[in-house]
């Protein structure tokens, strides 16, 4: 059995990390889907662990590790790196797991290039601009205004990505769409299970 590859992606602000921690907790999913950890250089949060939110590297550990090719891809964020390991992927790959993950437009499609069949990807939407820009300025209370300004426009430009996505899910309820996400990617699972016993 060969596991599946879940891109979920949206911009700031749409809940596609809130969605994506909740589908992981689903117990039907549990034993098939792993989450994907990814290196950054930008610093920890409060809250965050090491290894289980993100591997927090240097530059310069980034710049070598791409360099070695052991990174799938890669992006570039308000100034800060963000990579998908490829060793971790691969191996959870090869134990039939299926990955879950949340990356910008360009990393969903280099995804798709690398493992072609077994990519499927998944734009979350949320329920309108002004409300993209309300939870936005919630999230970062302590940030520099014109950081936040930088998000909501950014965040506006990746909106018009949705139609080159698998699914599009709209997250105005959080509930419903989580059951949304839960749907498409059990079924997705399935598709692949099927299709490796043949």
């Amino acid at each position: 059995m060969k596991g599946a590859v879940f891109v979920i992606s949206g911009p700031s602000g749409s809940g596609k990390t809130t969605l994506l921690k909740k589908l992981l907790q689903s117990k039907t999913l549990k034993a098939k889907l792993v989450k994907s950890v990814s290196l950054t250089t930008r610093p920890r949060r409060t809250g965050e662990r090491e290894g289980r939110d993100y591997f927090f590297v240097t530059p310069e550990q980034f710049r070598k590790a791409r360099k070695d090719k052991k990174i799938l891809e890669w992006t570039r964020y308000l100034g800060y790196y963000y990579a998908t390991p490829k060793g971790y992927v691969d191996l959870q790959l090869s134990r039939g797991r299926s990955m879950a993950l949340c990356l910008d437009l360009r990393g969903a499609l280099r995804l798709k290039r690398i493992y072609q069949e077994r990519t499927v990807t998944i734009f979350v939407l949320p329920p309108s601009v002004k409300a993209l820009q309300r939870r936005i300025e919630k999230r970062c209370q302590k940030t520099k205004k014109d950081e936040i300004c930088r998000r909501v426009r950014f965040s506006r430009e990746e909106l018009s990505a949705c139609s080159r996505y698998d699914y599009c899910v709209l997250n105005s309820d959080l509930r419903q769409a989580v059951k949304e996400l839960r749907r498409i990617v059990a079924g997705e699972i399935a598709l692949k299970e099927r299709g490796s016993r043949k």
